[in-house]
């Protein structure tokens, strides 16, 4: 089955070539194409596509917030920005946002089409200096330290015992407390440490120890 792609893309010439190249493609469908984020996310959401080009530098909303809005409505469709910043700032903050992809703009017709190919089968496409930028910023950049000294003492046990592989009636019952003030407690140690998972906030007291 053809990969369906929409284009998310503010200047008309280049939205044209976009689509030409994606026409030109036997094994690609063109959908629905938008000069703004706002008519992106009114159609989008009623014309889903497999994957969505997405400028940034958009009239209005930019297009790293329109992929925000539109990620969660559109869990499985994969969005690639296509874009002539080449920031780290940006590019971090994109693919926070849900990209899978990003892409410069002056990257030759093969490259674009091959991403599309590579997204759609679950790959995160990005061109050569992206990719490379992305490695020399962690290669400089320091882990921090997960700020532990945020917990309380008994915030502290509690993420002990869940190191140790120990369920939330278990640690209640340790620590005699209710099964609701340990959930409570896991909630509000998931939020100072700004993780989600039980996984996540073990490894910080692990990088803290080791």
């Amino acid at each position: 089955m053809p990969i369906l792609v929409s284009i998310v893309e503010d200047h008309a010439p280049v939205r044209q070539i976009m689509a030409e190249w994606i026409g030109q493609s036997p094994d690609m469908t063109l959908g629905r194409t938008y000069p703004d984020a706002e008519s992106a996310l009114a159609g989008l959401p009623e014309h889903p596509v497999d994957v969505v080009l997405m400028d940034i530098n958009l009239p209005g909303l930019c297009g790293i917030e329109c992929v925000r809005q539109l990620k969660p409505l559109l869990p499985v469709t994969q969005f690639v920005i296509v874009t002539v910043y080449m920031d780290a700032d940006r590019i971090f903050k994109a693919l926070a946002a849900g990209a899978t992809g990003y892409l410069l703009k002056r990257c030759p017709q093969m490259e674009l089409l091959q991403a599309i190919r590579e997204v759609a089968a679950g790959g995160s496409p990005m061109s050569r200096n992206i990719a490379r930028l992305i490695v020399e910023t962690f290669h400089t950049v320091p882990p921090q330290a997960p700020d532990l000294e945020r917990l309380s003492d008994r915030e502290l046990d509690v993420l002990r015992l869940l190191a140790q592989g120990q369920e939330a009636r278990e640690i209640a019952a340790e620590l005699n407390l209710g099964f609701n003030a340990v959930r409570t407690l896991v909630r509000r140690i998931y939020e100072k440490l700004h993780v989600h998972t039980r996984r996540d906030a073990v490894a910080c007291l692990q990088f803290q120890q080791g």
